[in-house]
Formats: C-alpha cells, structure tokens, sequence
C-alpha cells in the first residue's frame, strides 16, 4: 500500500506518543494505554491492514492528546506484535515505514484519524552523502560505547553496509540525547542535513563528555576514594557550577526584589540596594563578589527603617514597673519618668543620652533593661569592654574581605524597630590603638545634633538613630573621654548602705534565688540579722552581686538538707549561719575602746562603700624626718606633708615646741598595710593626729572626722559622705566632723543615721583640733 519512495497521500488512524521519537528502519516497542489510542490500534487492524500513522507529542506530561500538542509530522508505521497486558493495555511492537506531514485531521472522536502524506528522503549531493556517511562511521567505531544506547545494532549495519537512509536512522534513534532533539531529524526530508545535525549532535555530546571527565577528576583529586558520599555532593557541586544554577537564582533574586520593596526603605536606599541587585544578577555564583552583596543585601532587608514600638503613655504604670525591679535609686527613676513626661506632652522623643556610673554590682545594666521594660520598647545591649578598633563601631568598608558592620547597626538589627533602648555598656573601657580611637566613632552616635545622620562604613549611606534611647554605663567617669562625656547626661549610682542592700534582698534576691533553684518560699527561712550579717562580715562590696552568689549557696546547701535528711524546712540565723558559710571573711573597724594619744579616727570612702580608718602618729628621737607606711598613695602622702607643714606653722598657738621637729623623727602609720590608700580626705585626721601625739593630749574615741586641709587650715569638701556616714554608725562613733561644703550633702544621708549621729560642718582645722582633743 505505501511505497518508500513515492510521494502519496493517504489517511490513516493515528497514535500520539510521547516522550521518545519514532525512526523508520528501526523497531519501536511502546505500551498503549490510553483509551483514544487504543481505540485507534483497533481500528487499524480492522480495516487499515494495520497501519497506522504515530504522532509525536510536543509535551509528554500533557495526559491527553490535542490538535495543538502534537508535531506537524510523524512516522507510517506497521503493527508488527501486539500482546495484551493483564491491566487491560496493549505492549506493541510498531516498524516504522516513512516520515509523513501532517494535512488534516479528519477526525478526533473517539479517536484520531489523520491526513496525511509522505516524505521520502532526498538525497540531493551524492557526494557529499559519502563524505558524511565516512565521518559518521568512523565516529561510531570510534565512541560507539560512549555516544550509543545500542552499539551493537549501529556498528552491524556499518558492517552489512546498509543505505546511508538506514544507518542515519539507526544510529539517531541510539544517540544518548534528549528525545526532544531528535524530533528534527523526523521532520527533515534532506539525507545530508540529517547527516549533518547527526555528526553535530555527535560533537556536542563528546565535548559534554570531556567536561564531565575534567569535573570528575577535579573531584577525585580533593576528596578520599573512600568517601563515596562526599564525591558524589562534590560532584554534584561542580556539575551546578559548570551550569551556573540560573533558574535558582533567578528565582532568589525575583524573592530578594520583592523583600527590598516590601520593606519600603528610603528611596536613596531603595535605589541603592536595587543598583546592588543588578550586579548580583549579573555575578555568577561561584564569584566571591557574589556573596558580599547578597550578605549586603540581607542586612539592608533585616534593618529597621520605618518600624517603630508605641511607648507607655501611663507614667504610673512606668513607675510600678521601675519601683517593681529596682530598690531606691530615686534620682534615676525621677529622670526616667521625667523622659517619659517630655515625650507625652510634645510627642516627640527627647534627644537625651543617659550616662549611668557607679561601682560594679549596683545594677545598671539591669535598669537599663527595667526602663526598656517600663516604656514598653525593645532592649538591646553592646557592650564595648576592650573594643579598640574604630571600625567596630563605623563598620568595615566593603571592599575588605569579611567586612561586617558595625556594632551599633549590628544592634539596630537585633532591635528589629527605630527606637530601641540601647545599652552601650562598659563605655569607660574603651580602648585605642593604631586602627583608631572608637571613643572618637562614637561622638556622632550620641551627639543628638548628628545622629540623625549616623554614617556607617559598611552601610555605605545615613541611618537615623535620633528616636534610639541611648543609655551607656561605667564604672568610673574618668576614664570617659571629655568629648563623649559633654554629650551626655551624667547620673551617678552611688554604693548601697546596709539598709538598702538589706532591703534589696528581702524584695529581689532571695525570690530570683529561690524561684531559679525551684525551691519553695515556704522551705527556706532566712531572718534580717542573718542577712545583716552577710552584708557586714562576708561581703565587702558597694552592689549586690556577691550577696546574690552567697543567697544561690544558701539555698543548694538548704535543699541538700531537705532531701537528704527529710527535713520540712531549713532556718537560717544569725546563730548558724556560720555553719553553711563557714566562718566571716571581713570584720568592720569598731571605734576604739578609750581614748588615746596620737590615734584618730578618719572615714574612707572605697569601692566597697565607707569605712572608717584609724591613724597613728607617734614620734622619737631623730633628725627631723617624716617617715610614712601603711601603703600610701602619692595624694594621701602629699596630705600628710601639708598636715605636718600647718602644724609646724602653728607650733607656738598650738602649745608645740619647734625643738620637737628638729629632735625627732615623726612616724605616722595607717593601720592594714597591706590595703592600698589614697585621697586627699584624711588631710584633718592626720593633721589632728600629728598635734594630739605632739602635745600629749587624748582623743575622743568617739569622734570621726574628714576633710582635705590647706597649709592655711581651711578645710575643703570631699566626696561619699552618704557612705562614709554609714560607716561612721556601723562602727559606733557618736559625732562626726565634716566640711562646711559637704553641709548641702546632708540630705543624701538616711534619715535613721542623721537622727543617730551628731555631724557637725567646719570651716577650719582649729575647729576640729578643739573639739577633737581632751
């Protein structure tokens, strides 16, 4: 019925398949299962002397075939074996007879029926057709193993010397390609382009082959034969390099474009990170480059630029929550609520930076996080101990590999809104060095006139830090640079008396104790002469935080005892306390017993808190020399030559022989040598000393005195008198002598302790030596 080389027409039933590409001369075994192609198998054998026409489906997922979804030409061919499967399809063997085009189709229900005619094979430059046919032998000879499904059937019909239309066909339908690129040869009528795209096809495939060899042995270099799983991820690694992974990234950058618009940044930002967009996309994966700017980008997508956290607008509900964490400290908790007043009243966040300094343990970074809590704004903390690289605050400009951005954008990060409260913590440790003074960087962060316009290096444009509440603490204020220092606010946190520190623990420390080692109240009874006790005798500090640890062992050693030896609960006072700490590590200097000659008593002022410090002098023969010990600092030496420089100048008023000065050497000694002391406060202790040892005449045991003298006599104030107060008291001293000056202080002093001593202000050191000497 049909002949090879005529040209005919014809119509015929027709099958769409899919997924592989029909070749005449060769054999085509398929599974038919769709009702529309069955239909047509049969009717085939029924009345078309089993002929069929196969259609070629452009995309094998579409389930059901289309007028729309198949080529414009296909394959004649004969159905050769038909065998019926037991799930009701047909396993058939199709030989494949001519190429046809597609004219018509005359029916498409219930199932095709096409017309169609055929396309015989031209064979137009016999010439060149050998030439081809020449390569094409040689290369299957040459990589049959390597290009080839089947080898075996390609390299008999080179030996059988089959037409050249036979050999195309044949070594087509076995080249390793994708089926889709066959579909040319069904549709080329020309012997020599066939011939052509075959030995092209041929090429491409060797070369793909090469590439796979070199990242196989790019591989197999760097890795163990061994680690069968780390090849084949290397291997896949390298595959997804060499193809540049595209469709990912472009979908990466589709999502990345979305984020940058969503966020709805500043337009000079927004411009900046979609200019960083570009060179990304245009950037292979593999570049270095690649993954700073998407690092970039990620940051500028994570910063907060517009969100913003709504502040408490109940300034009594923002003092319940500052008086619920922190004991006393009403200075601090007054500015706080004096903030918030400002920001209710005007709506605007008041450009203030607050500096709070104090000896370590008197909680300033937990009031930091207590007035984050009572304005109801997110809290972040840096803290710059020991930072002395200005670009940990600026950032690292981008063109350094590993440049990150700098702390304060780091925080903004973390902070996730505009207007955090902020923790620049340990500012007095700052440090400096050859790669810059940080202290320096952060004059813009809290200078309220600039930070409007922070300029980080690694951000590369300005960032608004004028609604962040910037709070930084230290621990002594000297070490703070003068710039950064005239641009806050300075609140001083002085050291907690015995009735704060008791008051702190009772309220705070022993429920956080409690509550983190799981115990119950109700188990562990611990009573306020106990808790005294170890605020005076094993504690030695101006916070809280040792007493907090000795609370935390307190507590383990209660609940040993309670499950140990089956106890209800344990009681802790001061009778027994010892056994669960062992025995006290400090004692508090007690006023002296009697009164004596040459022996003083001075208050002190330490880390600690307030002490009092007893002085000696006594003299002997000599030639004239002031001999001092007790580890003295360079102030408190030089305090006491002005001491002995007045008493000399004053010798006759004050009954003293100037005989005495040249005869003998004066010794004057500062009890525990091995403490280091300094300050200029024990000028009038010393001085009053010096004339009690030198005139023979008793002291007041009962006094305490401090004070800076002049060579003059006049008495200038000092700093701690609170402090120093409360240690005048805890050791039983009944009057104390201060400065004139120090008279505006008094209020700072716990009403208790006024009530209990006599204070009495001076202006000059007579006035003490009266009082003080019997």
């Amino acid at each position: 019925m049909f002949e090879m080389n005529v040209l005919t027409e014809g119509i015929l039933p027709s099958i769409a398949i899919r997924g592989i590409a029909p070749f005449p001369h060769t054999d085509l075994r398929i599974e038919i299962g769709r009702n529309v192609s069955k239909k047509a198998l049969l009717e085939a054998e029924k009345n078309y002397d089993s002929h069929v026409l196969l259609l070629i489906q452009e995309n094998p997922m579409h389930d059901m075939p289309t007028e729309a979804n198949v080529l414009n030409h296909g394959v004649v061919a004969k159905i050769g074996i038909k065998i019926k499967l037991p799930n009701g399809n047909f396993k058939v063997k199709f030989d494949p007879i001519i190429r046809a085009e597609l004219l018509q189709f005359q029916q498409t229900e219930p199932f095709f029926i096409t017309r169609f005619k055929t396309i015989p094979t031209v064979q137009d430059n016999i010439d060149q057709e050998l030439a081809l046919v020449r390569m094409l032998a040689k290369q299957v000879v040459d990589n049959s193993k390597v290009l080839l499904k089947n080898p075996k059937a390609s390299l008999d019909a080179i030996q059988k010397g089959v037409s050249s239309d036979k050999l195309c066909d044949v070594v087509a339908n076995s080249l390793k390609i994708s089926e889709n690129l066959k579909f040319k040869y069904i549709e080329t009528a020309s012997l020599n382009q066939r011939l052509t795209y075959l030995l092209e096809d041929i090429e491409k495939e060797k070369y793909m082959g090469q590439i796979e060899n070199q990242i196989n042995m790019t591989v197999k270099k760097n890795i163990d034969e061994n680690q069968k799983e780390y090849y084949l991820r290397e291997k896949m690694r390298a595959i997804q390099e060499e193809l540049g992974d595209k469709a990912k990234k472009e979908s990466d950058i589709e999502e990345l474009k979305l984020k940058i618009l969503d966020k709805k940044m500043p337009s000079n930002i927004e411009e900046k990170a979609l200019y960083e967009l570009s060179r990304y996309q245009t950037l292979p994966a593999s570049s270095g480059e690649s993954g700073v700017i998407r690092t970039y980008l990620d940051f500028l997508v994570d910063l907060p630029w517009h969100e913003e956290s709504v502040d408490e607008v109940d300034i009594k509900k923002a003092e319940d929550a500052l008086d619920s964490t922190h004991f006393g400290l009403e200075k601090v908790k007054e500015r706080i609520i004096e903030y918030l007043a400002v920001k209710i009243l005007t709506g605007k966040n008041p450009q203030t930076i607050l500096c709070l300094v104090g000896p370590p343990g008197v909680g300033k970074t937990s009031l930091a996080q207590s007035i984050a809590q009572a304005l109801g704004r997110n809290f972040v903390k840096q803290s710059l101990g020991g930072v002395k690289d200005e670009s940990e605050i600026r950032g690292h400009r981008r063109t350094y590999l590993g440049a990150l951005p700098g702390r304060i954008m780091q925080g903004m990060k973390k902070a996730k809104v505009v207007n955090p409260v902020f923790l620049l913590d340990e500012i007095d440790k700052l440090g400096s060095d050859y790669k810059g003074d940080p202290s320096a960087a952060l004059l813009e962060v809290l200078d309220p006139e600039q930070n409007a316009k922070f300029s980080d290096h690694y951000l590369e444009e300005q960032y608004d830090l004028s609604k962040v509440l910037f709070i930084s603490t230290a621990n002594y204020l000297g070490n703070v640079p003068a710039p950064l220092r005239d641009r806050m606010e300075i609140i001083e946190l002085s050291s907690y008396t015995e009735i704060e520190k008791l008051n702190i623990a009772n309220e705070h420390l022993i429920q956080k104790q409690l509550e983190a080692h799981g115990l119950d109240p109700e188990k562990f009874i611990i009573d306020d002469e106990a808790t005294m006790e170890m605020i005076r005798s094993y504690t030695r500090e101006a916070g809280v935080r040792q007493l907090d640890r000795l609370f935390g062992s307190l507590i383990r050693k209660s609940i040993k005892i309670i499950l140990g030896d089956k106890k209800e609960n344990v009681i802790i006072n001061k009778d027994n306390l010892g056994s669960f700490l062992g025995k006290a590590r400090f004692s508090n200097t007690k006023a002296e017993k009697k009164d004596q000659v040459g022996l003083v008593t001075g208050l002190a002022y330490t880390q600690f808190g307030g002490d009092t410090l007893a002085i000696e002098v006594t003299y002997y023969k000599g030639k004239g020399h002031l001999v001092l010990t007790g580890k003295l600092g360079d102030v408190m030496k030089e305090s006491a030559q002005a001491a002995l420089s007045y008493v000399k100048s004053n010798a006759e008023r004050l009954g003293i022989d100037m005989n005495v000065f040249k005869e003998n050497d004066i010794h004057i000694h500062v009890p525990e040598g091995a403490v280091p002391k300094d300050g200029p406060s024990a000028g009038v202790t010393i001085t009053t000393a010096i004339v009690s040892a030198l005139t023979g005449k008793k002291v007041d045991h009962f006094l305490g005195m401090t004070g800076e003298i002049t060579l003059r006599g006049r008495v200038l104030p000092i700093g701690g008198l609170k402090e120093k107060s409360i240690a005048a008291h805890r050791s039983g001293l009944k009057t104390i002598m201060i400065p004139m000056d120090n008279k505006k202080d008094l209020e700072d002093i716990p009403k208790s302790i006024r009530e209990s001593l006599e204070i009495i202000p001076v202006e000059t050191v007579d006035e003490i030596i009266t009082r003080a000497l019997k």
